[in-house]
C-alpha cells in the first residue's frame, strides 16, 4: 500500500525546488552578491583616495615648468 501525504505539503515542496532551481539560474546570470560589490566599491573608493593624495596641485606643476624656462 502507498503512502498517504498530504497534497498541500507536497504542492509546496514542489514549489520551493521549481524556485530554487530559478534562483539558481539568476544567481548565475546576475552574478554577484551584494556583499561582493560593496567590496569592489569599497576598494574602488580606497584606490582613488590612494591617487588622489598622490596628485600634485595644478599651480605647482606649471610654477615650475615656467621656473625652468626662465633659466
Amino acid at each position: 500500500m502507498a503512502d498517504v501525504i498530504n497534497l498541500r505539503t507536497a504542492r509546496k515542496t514542489r514549489a520551493r525546488e521549481v524556485k530554487e532551481q530559478e534562483a539558481v539560474a539568476n544567481r548565475a546570470a546576475f552574478g554577484r552578491t551584494k556583499a561582493e560589490r560593496a567590496a569592489d566599491e569599497a576598494e574602488a573608493a580606497r584606490r582613488e583616495a590612494a591617487l588622489d593624495g598622490t596628485k600634485r596641485e595644478e599651480g605647482a606643476a606649471v610654477r615650475n615648468v615656467s621656473e625652468t624656462n626662465d633659466v
